[in-house]
């Protein structure tokens, strides 16, 4: 196996382990009111903590970050929270879920600096970093998931403890992917530029003065914020307004990251063929077709009597296939800003996404938590057609300004 060939396969494999540990905050939130007493806003916060010490750590490890190295970066991340999962299932309280998601947020800052920056320093051109971007962000949407099968897998009614043996299961499979990543022959790029710590946060807030960055960190916050919204909720949406049993909402709300993983795999193959900004302009505009279309007929669908997943109707299935429109934007917008930028801006531009698109995510699971409580389930979801309009115009600006030469 050539050394690019291991590189590329340990960045998907830690991707994976984090998709499952990231998403599975959407099922913690559905557990948390029925097994912790929380309402849907306090729920709501395990999202802020996983993504604010994203945030947090991306800007303070961002710049520097290739100096410690992204193979010791991973191994660090890897390490945490194989032990944060142990610390949940002995936990087993909405205080240790928030601690996890605490060290998971925190370690996923290190795991996608570094699989970012990896990106750049493996590939040649445009076409390539968009192709590999798409491909293993498209790779992450299938460790979700595999996590939206393995939680009911273990989720036994009358056991209201039970589904905490998933965790377990993630503690191996961050293990083995600590093991494999160990014996993985990376070859860093030393070649850092003569400048301190405070001088890499500079660079960062440099970058920042830059309109074309300007506009990107907000297609970036945009995005996440609709997506995590609908990611966050949608276990949620399924029991209350759909009327579906819990362990059947978690299993349906798979088909949003089967079709997530397809579309971004499409996409990488798509985006050789057709410019990217009329690719993410189709999407869009499929995807608010979906809330406004789709959506309001699986809310008046009435499904009842649901045992198993064959008593669902084909309405049922409809609103999640929204995942294959909004698929192929993040990693795309990613790679286009990335691959236009000089490769040693691409850590500290790594984390300024990472930064942005933590913010996004919080506000968006918070907003549709308020509106779940004070609005109502069955509305909540359509307020996102607000941020997919702004997102359309901020991909126009992106479009125009990438054009031009911004190195």
């Amino acid at each position: 196996m050539s050394q690019q060939l291991r590189i590329k396969l340990a960045l998907y494999i830690n991707y994976f382990v984090f998709a499952i540990l990231l998403n599975s905050v959407g099922i913690v939130i559905l557990k948390a009111q029925k097994n912790f007493g929380v309402d849907e806003v306090q729920a709501s916060v395990l999202e802020l903590f996983k993504d604010m010490p994203i945030a947090i750590a991306s800007f303070l490890v961002a710049s520097f970050l290739p100096r410690i190295g992204y193979k010791k970066a991973m191994l660090a991340a890897l390490a945490i929270v194989t032990m944060a999962s142990v610390m949940m299932y002995f936990g087993n309280s909405f205080l240790t879920a928030k601690l996890l998601f605490m060290c998971v947020g925190i370690s996923f800052a290190l795991i996608k600096v570094s699989v970012y920056s990896t990106i750049g320093l493996i590939t040649n051109s445009q076409n390539e970093h968009n192709s590999l971007m798409s491909s293993i962000e498209g790779f992450f949407m299938f460790g979700i998931t595999f996590a939206y099968f393995m939680f009911p897998f273990f989720n036994k009614e009358g056991q209201p403890d039970s589904w905490l043996n998933a965790y377990l299961v993630v503690a191996a499979l961050c293990a083995l992917s600590f093991l494999f990543l160990l014996f993985s022959d990376f070859k860093e790029d030393e070649d850092f530029p003569d400048r301190d710590i405070s001088d890499d946060f500079v660079a960062m807030f440099k970058l920042m003065s830059r309109f074309v960055v300007i506009v990107f960190v907000l297609s970036a916050f945009l995005f996440v914020m609709i997506e995590q919204g609908i990611m966050t909720w949608l276990p949620t949406f399924n029991e209350r307004v759909l009327d579906i049993p819990e362990n059947l909402a978690i299993i349906l709300t798979s088909v949003l990251f089967i079709s997530t993983g397809i579309g971004r795999i499409l996409a990488g193959i798509l985006v050789k063929r057709i410019p990217w900004f009329w690719l993410l302009l189709v999407c869009l505009v499929c995807a608010m077709a979906m809330v406004l279309l789709v959506l309001p007929e699986a809310i008046n669908a009435k499904i009842t009597g649901v045992e198993s997943l064959l008593d669902i109707p084909l309405i049922g299935y409809a609103f999640p296939i929204v995942g294959l429109f909004l698929a192929p934007i993040y990693p795309l917008i990613n790679s286009v800003i990335l691959s236009a930028l000089p490769k040693d801006t691409h850590s500290s531009m790594s984390g300024l996404i990472i930064i942005f698109s933590a913010i996004g995510g919080t506000l968006g699971s918070r907003m549709i938590g308020y509106l779940f409580k004070n609005i109502g389930a069955e509305s909540a979801f359509s307020y996102t057609v607000i941020p997919m309009i702004v997102l359309m115009i901020c991909l126009v600006l992106l479009n125009r300004m990438t054009n031009k030469s911004i190195a």
